[in-house]
């Protein structure tokens, strides 16, 4: 197979991990929105994708450039080790849709290339030189997030539920839920404006980064191209819809009234935006699912449905090492088959 074959293979599959997130992670975007009957589930899944669209023309690439060239040494990236990182990543989406579990895309990805990248450099320099893939001194703050993320906005739902409900403390639950009816609409489009502006980041840098190892590209940038193909697969991935994890985030974890619906979503929104322009890669799934609980958590603690949310973290935990194993199983297949990768 030519290099451009290869590339145009590569991109073609990265988009597709685009949709898929789309399908699988902007699910979280409308599941409160469904949950609490503000919209029905095709209103939703177009609001949403809409302002996962929109996201595209007004946030810059910093956390593609921190995808691209901040975990991975670029000396060790091929463009096979960018195909087996994705592979990695979409297989273990689809493991976790299958089984129903709100896992992170964006963890998977991340997981999935640093596995390649791990993986090639253990064939060059044998397997206790594998960490050798890695620029190591970027990955603390990312798996700190991976805790503060639902931390934060669990804290800011249940802060937000705290000042609503002295503002409304003279009104009925009714009356509330009649305004947050309408400003739920507000807070679900920040929410997937939110979550296009950090996910389809993501796959950006992934696809920069196999035009640079191909040297299709003299630096490591976003061509615009590839900034609008990246929003508009998450976009359309949006309106395939998730409805398997919309149950599972929107009713299982606690129910949901408008105005809790309202909090959630704006929680997660702020806890999103801020690792944005910092130019980190957040997971918007640990962070709807931590402003859900806080949510819950501020009616009463046995609101939370803890058995759901201990399976959601299991995910959580399991995402990058899980989805860096099977990369790097699937580099080694490729090394297999093609020695030169």
């Amino acid at each position: 197979m030519s290099t451009l074959s290869l590339v145009v293979l590569i991109v073609g599959i990265a988009l597709i991990f685009d949709f898929i997130n789309g399908f699988h992670d902007s699910a979280n975007s409308i599941a409160t929105i469904v949950a609490t009957r503000v919209l029905s589930p095709l209103r939703a899944v177009a609001w949403a994708a809409f302002f996962n669209f929109v996201a595209a023309f007004t946030f810059g690439t910093a956390v593609a450039d921190t995808v691209g060239k901040g975990f991975v040494d670029l000396g060790i990236v091929t463009p096979y080790v960018v195909l087996a990182g994705v592979i990695g990543a979409i297989v273990w989406d689809l493991i976790t849709w299958w089984l129903g579990l709100p896992t992170s895309s964006s963890h998977a990805l991340i997981g999935g290339y640093a596995g390649a990248a791990m993986a090639r450099a253990a064939f060059l320099y044998g397997f206790s030189g594998s960490i050798r893939g890695l620029i190591v001194g970027r990955w603390p703050i990312t798996l700190a997030f991976i805790v503060l993320s639902p931390m934060i906005g669990l804290f800011l739902a249940y802060t937000l539920m705290i000042i609503i409900y002295w503002l409304f403390r003279k009104s009925t639950p009714a009356k509330m839920d009649k305004y947050f009816r309408k400003l739920q609409l507000l807070s679900a489009a920040a929410f997937s404006f939110a979550h296009g502006s950090n996910d389809a980041q993501k796959t950006m840098g992934i696809i920069a980064a196999v035009l640079f190892s191909a040297r299709y590209l003299p630096t490591l940038y976003i061509p615009v191209w590839v900034i609008f193909s990246a929003h508009a697969a998450i976009g359309l991935g949006t309106l395939s819809g998730g409805w398997r994890i919309v149950r599972t985030m929107g009713g299982r974890i606690t129910r949901l009234k408008p105005r809790g619906g309202f909090c959630a979503e704006t929680a997660a929104a702020l806890s999103i935006f801020f690792p944005t322009f910092l130019g980190l890669p957040v997971s918007t799934t640990h962070a709807i699912a931590g402003s859900i609980t806080g949510v819950g958590a501020f009616h009463r603690i046995k609101a939370v449905r803890w058995g759901i949310a201990r399976n959601i973290v299991w995910a959580w935990v399991l995402t990058i090492p899980a989805a860096a194993a099977i990369a790097w199983v699937v580099f080694g297949v490729i090394r297999y088959f093609v020695p030169a990768a």
